[in-house]
């Protein structure tokens, strides 16, 4: 059985337990969000893992990771290190994107060194193999989509995503878009190059219920992909995106019915204004269920610097409810990231995901306040066990520290609340005796 039906069944597991505790919750509640499909707990039953999360409504912002090989670089070893900082520095989840080598083994040995979710995109393996014959991206059969979605269910994958929403629909008002960037998802642009090719369906649309049912026996949570999402600012909220996001508020739907947990995934690149309106839409159409957005990025000028641009979108559209990030790292749309740029990526959106959460839920600044009062008693070791990278706060402390332990190099004697607790505490001290 799977999380959701056995929440629908009042039954509490010990995954929820564990997820809920986390959350400061009870499991009950948990449960309840569970049964009603606005909060998923991705946990595939072939995969053990300690670090169990649930993505949802009224809990903790989550943020994922993308790691993975390609064919201009492909180092197994360096990926099993992305993943270990990656927990390091707090990611809930990982998504395993990898496009050269052998991707069985490489998806396996992450697997299996993984303390966090997994996420995939399937039809990446079936594209790779193609390739890796000398063929083109798109030549493969209908059936190999279904086989890779059973192969990363049997290996043990928690979430995977899977591009549904295009149809041949899409197909037509794409070819009449005024979009600049037509499709930036890897994943949507083969599943429509593979349509196109062949004048069939979207396997993944037209078999969806076989897939719901691969899906069910190995309990993955379904993240339903935006083949159409928005790859520039010009693109952002057009009938492409919407025409794809009403579809998937129906897969959302099937996907229930049939016991199997389901997110949505949003938009990649969008102007601030518009954030707060998707996600608001997304909520409705998809009857609350768990909202997973990359980025938003929210301009397209700085290359080098989308980790930035993105907390502030995922700042954003998390505080208006959206459930789980996907980080950018300073690498995105420049090369496939290296170990540095995944710690960067990951702590800018886990910025994004905490100043979020302090907007959901005001208990959620409690250790923000504990920070506040170590810097007002000069408690550096406080300070530095607080932050979010304890090694760059000390490093940046200690390369010029202040002649005396109550300062820094910044103010020197010109410290505000150095002068503060000198003067007005101790003033006030003196008045009362």
């Amino acid at each position: 059985m799977t999380q959701l039906e056995f929440a629908k069944m009042g039954v509490i597991t010990e995954e929820m337990i564990i997820a809920a505790k986390h959350e400061n919750i009870s499991p009950e509640l948990l449960r309840e969000k569970i049964t009603s499909g606005r909060a998923v707990l991705p946990k595939n039953k072939n995969h053990n893992f300690k670090n169990i999360r649930a993505i949802g409504e009224g809990l903790k912002t989550k943020v994922n990771i993308n790691i993975g090989t390609s064919q201009g670089y492909t180092d197994l070893n360096e990926e099993l290190k992305k993943l270990e900082i990656a927990e390091k520095y707090g990611a809930d989840s990982i998504m395993d994107l990898s496009t050269w080598g052998d991707l069985s083994y490489i998806r396996n040995e992450i697997i299996k060194n993984s303390n966090i979710m997994v996420g995939t995109v399937p039809v990446y393996d079936a594209a790779t193999k193609a390739i890796q014959q000398k063929k083109r991206v798109i030549d493969f059969e209908a059936e190999d989509f279904i086989q890779m979605v059973k192969d990363h269910a049997e290996d043990g994958v928690d979430f995977m995503t899977i591009h549904a929403g295009i149809t041949r629909t899409t197909i037509e008002k794409l070819r009449n878009s005024k979009r600049i960037t037509k499709i930036v998802s890897r994943g949507g642009s083969i599943i429509v190059g593979w349509m196109i090719k062949n004048h069939k369906e979207n396997p993944f649309y037209e078999f969806y219920d076989e897939i719901l049912k691969i899906c069910k026996e190995y309990d993955i949570t379904i993240s339903l992909g935006d083949g159409m999402r928005p790859g520039s600012l010009h693109d952002a909220t057009d009938d492409l995106q919407f025409e794809e996001l009403l579809r998937l508020g129906e897969l959302v739907k099937m996907a229930r019915n049939a016991g199997v947990q389901v997110m949505v995934e949003g938009p990649g690149h969008m102007p601030i204004d518009e954030i707060e309106a998707n996600v608001i839409l997304q909520k409705k159409i998809c009857d609350g269920a768990p909202f997973y957005v990359l980025g938003p990025i929210t301009t397209d000028i700085a290359p080098g610097y989308d980790h930035i641009t993105s907390a502030i979108g995922g700042a954003i559209a998390a505080a208006k409810g959206a459930d789980f990030l996907c980080a950018v790292t300073p690498a995105e749309h420049l090369r496939l990231p290296t170990i540095e740029d995944i710690k960067e990526g990951v702590i800018s959106t886990k910025i994004a995901a905490h100043s979020a959460d302090i907007a959901k839920n005001r208990k959620n600044m409690d250790i923000d306040n504990e920070m506040s009062k170590a810097r007002k008693q000069f408690d550096w070791k406080k300070q530095f066990e607080l932050a979010l990278d304890q090694e760059k706060a000390k490093k940046f402390y200690t390369a010029r520290k202040g002649k005396e332990s109550n300062m820094c190099s910044m103010c020197g004697p010109l410290c505000a609340m150095r002068i503060t607790e000198e003067y007005l505490e101790k003033s006030e001290i003196l008045l009362i005796e």
